[in-house]
């Protein structure tokens, strides 16, 4: 749909919500593309109010932005899903169409590798996770396409070194799992991927090797790390969680607009605004 068809909605869902940039991203988006007659909005849902909101959605909408914790409980709400949505069991993407059909998918994992792509990273031999969460199960996925060798995950118990081993064979990644106090060792990888809640990775600062390589830190908020700036002002490659906010975000909106290319520029100024002001 592009907008012709009357007012068109679209929105992200989560619990909490407040702090989401999405609506920046996905408005900046709309003005560039000239989408006067579309909205974007946010509410706070949480598993037990998203089916009601799901059966009350009329034809106006375009689809839904998902995050935390609704990414698996929309999965038996939806029509279908993706290939990529159920390899790891998280939808991020909702498109509605005019008839009621709703389809999940997760830019998540293509919106990973274009970021890294972007930053010239187009493929790793091997390369380690810091941690195991439901973030990490998508870096592996997007590991799948770019790395071609063994993945370290670094985790806190074993049953997430099963769960990350779990989440390797789904993907097709040759996964090896590690204890957490190893951590110092991923600094080393030619790709590091930081899954972890804000402050978790602070004390692996010092740790930083003096030449490293590339660090994709999917925290977005605060800004940088103390990883990524130490990863920085020693001259590596530093991937932020604006870059995948931003790149995700870019895909959901040529889905859910069906036009084609979204403005990646727009969208990233929109936000790096949004932060700033913060």
């Amino acid at each position: 749909m592009t907008g012709t068809s009357g007012k068109r909605r679209a929105a992200v869902l989560g619990s909490p919500i407040a702090h989401s940039l999405s609506p920046v991203l996905h408005r900046a988006a709309y003005e560039e593309l000239g989408l006067t007659d579309w909205s974007y909005d946010r509410f706070e849902i949480d598993e037990e109010a998203l089916p009601g909101f799901l059966a009350r959605l009329g034809p106006e909408w375009a689809g839904l932005s998902l995050t935390m914790p609704l990414k698996r409980a929309v999965i038996p709400l939806l029509d279908a899903v993706s290939d990529t949505a159920a390899a790891v069991e998280a939808v991020n993407t909702v498109v509605c169409t005019e008839d009621g059909r709703r389809t999940g998918d997760n830019t998540d994992i293509p919106g990973m590798v274009a970021a890294l792509r972007e930053r010239g990273v187009e493929q790793v031999d091997s390369a380690a996770i810091l941690g195991a969460g439901a973030t990490a199960s998508s870096a592996l996925a997007a590991l799948s396409r770019v790395c071609t060798g063994e993945v370290v995950a670094y985790v806190r118990s074993e049953a997430r070194a099963a769960e990350m081993r779990r989440w390797g064979e789904r993907t097709g990644v040759d996964v090896r799992t590690a204890d957490w106090s190893e951590a110092h060792r991923a600094l080393h990888a030619p790709l590091v991927v930081a899954t972890t809640p804000a402050g978790t990775t602070d004390a692996l600062a010092a740790a930083v090797p003096e030449r490293p390589a590339t660090l994709f830190d999917v925290l977005y908020d605060p800004w940088p790390t103390a990883l990524a700036a130490r990863w920085f002002a020693y001259g590596g490659a530093v991937v932020g969680g604006l870059d995948l906010l931003v790149h995700q975000a870019v895909l959901q909106v040529e889905q859910m607009t069906g036009r084609s290319p979204a403005p990646l520029k727009a969208m990233r100024r929109a936000g790096e605004q949004a932060l700033a002001a913060r």
